[in-house]
Formats: structure tokens, sequence, C-alpha cells
């Protein structure tokens, strides 16, 4: 059984469960797939976020891992290669508007119908992101590089 990410032409995200990527192929040819929202059969795979199931129980009592320390080396994100993720940041600073720490309200505004709907980026504190959820309003954290943030565009 294969999970993958799914996003309708109206950009309502959902998962669907395959039996293989083949079958994911033959669903989407034979255009059995559709929104659960929206019912729109314009449906493509969108990337998500890999996690591998070893197996493994974790130990509630083992201490938190540290994080890994910064290196000059790219890294990678879920599958992307260093390529692959320089081109999705790429587009994602071209089609989306830099709201910086104003990121919740905007988000707000935008899902309440209180500005115009547009596709947005900017900073918000995990606590803003939890209470943006909890509202309803779904937010993803994504993989730019702070220098990337400070570039000009």
């Amino acid at each position: 059984m294969i999970v993958f990410d799914l996003s309708c032409d109206k950009k309502h995200r959902f998962e669907g469960w395959f039996a293989s990527g083949e079958d994911f192929d033959r669903q989407l040819g034979a255009k059995l797939l559709a929104c659960p929202v929206c019912g729109s059969e314009s449906v493509v795979r969108v990337p998500h976020a890999v996690r591998i199931n070893t197996g493994a129980r974790e130990d509630a009592r083992s201490p938190p891992s540290s994080p890994a320390p910064a290196t000059e080396t790219p890294q990678q994100y879920a599958n992307l290669g260093a390529d692959l993720l320089t081109k999705l940041i790429d587009h994602i600073i071209a089609t989306t508007e830099d709201v910086g720490t104003a990121f919740p309200e905007e988000a707000r505004k935008i899902h309440y119908r209180e500005a115009p709907e547009r596709h947005i980026r900017g900073t918000a504190s995990q606590k803003d992101v939890e209470a943006l959820g909890e509202e309803g309003i779904e937010v993803a954290a994504l993989p730019i590089p702070l220098h990337r943030l400070r570039k000009a565009h």
C-alpha cells in the first residue's frame, strides 16, 4: 500500500491510498480519481514529507535528539535532491507574495475572505501555526533557506 498526497485544480489537498504507483497511474488515466471536497477530476500528485517505518518503537524515555549541525553541503528535503529543491524554491519565491511576519494575520484575512485570495509566504511561530490549524487554515513549512528569504525579489 502506498499513500500519495494529492491536490485538485482548486488547490484542495487530500490523500489517496493505492496498491502501487502503477495503480495510481491507472486510476488517474481512467478518471477514477476525484477531489473529495469539490468533486474535480483534475487531480495531481503533490510533494510530501517522507516517513519511513522501520518497525522499531520509539522509547518515550529517551531524550529528544538534537538537530543536525548546519553544513555547507546541500541537504536533501524529503526525497528531493539539491537541484530539484532549488527549482522548487525558485518557483515558490516567484509565485508567492512575501508577507513576512504578517503571515498569520494575512492567512486569516484570506481564509475569512477579508483580503483577496492569493498565494502568500512568510514567517510564523509554532504557536501561530497551531492556532491557524485549529481555525481550519492549512499552512505548510517550506524548505526555503534563510539566505534566500533575504534575497530581493
